[in-house]
């Protein structure tokens, strides 16, 4: 019998989406300077989505070498905007700003996941989706972050347009499941032919 897929995240969305869908995972947090790696890719002229995907292989690197006979899964996901990469807000003042700057535009996320197969990188897939953000008022924005305080912090918009941040929005474009961090039915394909999941 195979052993769990290694999930090489602590984000709890990608968790309950594998789980979900009945994949069997144990989870192994990859330690790694993000920031780091971000600004020597920026420096070399990389793009968003190049960003993502090299963070979702150093993560899945990371743990494979610890655990060269499973199957691990790396994931990370970019928010673009206008060029710009928006990283997770550290502070309510901050995710006021990223949400005021992202009021009536629109912008990417690209989730990108590697899988690590003996030890070396077998799949890699980067989903992208679009969205826009409606021209919400400013006694919105407020309710908003008092109500979602504790969520602000834990994904790269300061939403998850799974639960009351689909306010936030007039339209997307794109893999639903990519705004919320895995590529899952690109990804749920190449499980079940590696046999973790049901055919």
């Amino acid at each position: 019998m195979k052993q769990p897929l290694i999930l090489a995240s602590g984000s709890a969305i990608r968790c309950q989406m594998l789980q979900n869908v009945g994949v069997k995972l144990d989870i192994h947090l990859a330690r790694l300077d993000e920031t780091a790696i971000k600004s020597a890719l920026l420096a070399e002229g990389a793009q968003p989505r190049e960003v993502a995907d090299a963070l979702a292989e150093a993560k899945a690197r990371r743990i494979a070498r610890k655990f060269p006979d499973r199957l691990v899964l790396g994931a990370d996901q970019i928010l673009d905007f206008e060029g710009a990469i928006f990283d997770k807000p550290d502070s309510l003042d901050q995710a006021r700003k990223q949400l005021i700057m992202l009021r009536n535009k629109t912008h990417s996320l690209y989730s990108a996941v590697v899988l690590f197969e003996n030890g070396n990188p077998v799949w890699r897939e980067i989903g992208r989706a679009t969205l826009t953000m409606r021209d919400f008022s400013d006694g919105f924005l407020d309710r908003y972050i008092h109500q979602n305080a504790d969520n602000l912090f834990t994904t790269v918009g300061g939403y998850k347009i799974e639960q009351s941040g689909a306010q936030l929005f007039s339209a997307l474009d794109g893999d639903y499941f990519s705004i919320l961090g895995l590529p899952l039915l690109k990804l749920l394909a190449v499980l079940r032919q590696k046999g973790y999941c049901d055919e």
